[in-house]
């Protein structure tokens, strides 16, 4: 069936809202909103040395942007871009309805929308990029040919600019190949070609983040950060273990670092709190004591709480999930930030000056307004998720897996804070709500006929 030429008057509208939502928001955040974090990458982009604790492809991508107009500006553009692309490729695959421009109104208006498209945090560029690679999945299901390549190729983008921003978002790509392979069925390839379509698609994609790392770390600054989150890992669980067992004995670190054990014991156990380990950072017992331990040592304890403690182990991890996931104190979970805020000696070597204008105040004051409601509520949209889910599976056009392919990966990437987690800020979770968003926004569109 054919299109019929131009757009009926629901969908020139929710293509208005989606298009004056972005221009909104791209105004009302611009220069864009800068922590500790942002500063320091945007230093790290401008001089082109990387720290690896964070993901250099932020870094890089950052001085980019800042080359061509000094500050984050244009990178918040881009990140918004990839938001609000994502809903108006969902559009063209489906047919808006009056209750769509209600939708699109709903999702533009909440703080996941208007306030955090402009936060310079890996989180909302590994979410941003994650919902418009499978918007592009879409697309390849509802245009096999033609206009589908051309998504394909972003799709492959996408995915690994996502897998870049977040390690454990690899976790994505299984769920996107075989959402591949399923639609590539329902087109009339056999079983074979259907598993190379995603095999190989998928590949490509885990050979490009792997290769982009690698470049990346040639412009590194030495430090191997992913070997030290996972030291900082594992003395955050030791530290809990003990905290919730005093009696947790540490073998390994007792015979080959006792210096390491005792600090564990008289410092980092009392300091111990699911919420963040912070405190137990920057302790300067611990500081001292990692910074001259035994990894080997280290990590042998650890190995042993997995395996001989599995019990303790879960306890501590649950109690740590928990906080990530339900924000039962939504103030210490610190959903909201506006303006500029890090370093003077940072800020100074930017030419930027701290801020926190009229514009960041009125952000602010909306985000906090909304406490105590669900859109602050990590559980709400898992719920939503869930429901968008059982929608889109009990469907199944070829579209709707794609979306159903998008909503297990985000759960997958929520599950795997269970294992990861030391630190329970809103942000970590943001792909959660954007995927539910978008989700609910593309299952207001009626179905449109592939041409």
């Amino acid at each position: 069936m054919k299109e019929p030429k131009g757009w009926p008057a629901p969908e020139l509208a929710t293509g208005a809202v989606l298009a004056a939502a972005f221009l909104a928001t791209a105004a009302a955040n611009w220069p864009g909103h800068l922590s500790f974090d942002s500063l320091e990458q945007l230093l790290e982009g401008r001089t082109g040395i990387y720290n690896t604790w964070h993901p250099p492809v932020m870094a890089w991508l950052l001085g980019l942007f800042d080359a061509a107009v000094p500050g984050a500006g244009l990178f918040v553009v881009f990140d918004t871009a990839l938001a609000y692309g994502a809903l108006f490729v969902l559009l063209r695959i489906g047919r808006a309805r009056w209750w769509s421009v209600a939708a699109a109104v709903a999702v533009a208006l909440l703080p996941q929308m208007i306030l955090y498209q402009g936060i310079v945090w890996k989180d909302v560029l590994f979410a941003d990029a994650a919902v418009a690679a499978f918007a592009c999945l879409a697309l390849v299901a509802h245009r096999w040919r033609g206009r589908g390549q051309i998504a394909a190729l972003l799709l492959f983008a996408l995915l690994t600019l996502a897998g870049l921003a977040r390690q454990n978002g690899v976790v994505l790509l299984p769920f996107a190949a075989a959402a591949l392979a399923w639609i590539a069925r329902g087109h009339g390839a056999s079983w074979r070609q259907a598993l190379l379509w995603s095999g190989g698609s998928m590949a490509v994609v885990a050979v490009l983040v792997a290769a982009f790392t690698l470049a990346l770390d040639r412009r590194s600054n030495g430090d191997s950060g992913p070997a030290e989150q996972l030291h900082v890992l594992a003395l955050y669980d030791l530290a809990g273990a003990v905290a919730h067992d005093r009696g947790f004995a540490m073998a390994a670190l007792h015979d080959d670092d006792p210096v390491l054990e005792t600090a564990i014991r008289t410092r980092a156990a009392k300091l111990y709190s699911p919420l963040r380990n912070d405190p137990i950072m920057l302790d300067r017992q611990v500081q001292a004591a990692l910074a001259n331990a035994d990894t080997e040592a280290l990590m042998g304890a650890w190995r042993d709480l997995i395996v001989h403690r599995p019990a303790l182990y879960l306890q501590v991890r649950a109690a740590d999930f928990f906080q990530v996931f339900a924000t039962p104190d939504i103030i210490a979970a610190r959903p909201v930030f506006t303006g500029v805020e890090g370093p003077a000696d940072t800020l100074r070597q930017l030419g930027m000056a701290p801020r926190q204008d009229a514009r960041d105040r009125m952000l602010k004051r909306y985000g906090f307004a909304l406490f105590g409601t669900p859109a602050w509520s990590h559980p709400a949209f898992a719920v939503l998720a869930l429901i968008c889910l059982v929608m889109l599976l009990r469907r199944r056009r070829p579209a709707d897996l794609a979306m159903a392919a998008m909503l297990l990966g985000e759960f997958a990437f929520v599950a795997s804070f269970f294992v990861i987690s030391i630190s329970s800020d809103y942000r970590y979770l943001y792909f959660l709500d954007l995927s539910a968003l978008t989700a609910l926004f593309y299952l207001s569109l009626d179905r449109r006929e592939a041409t």
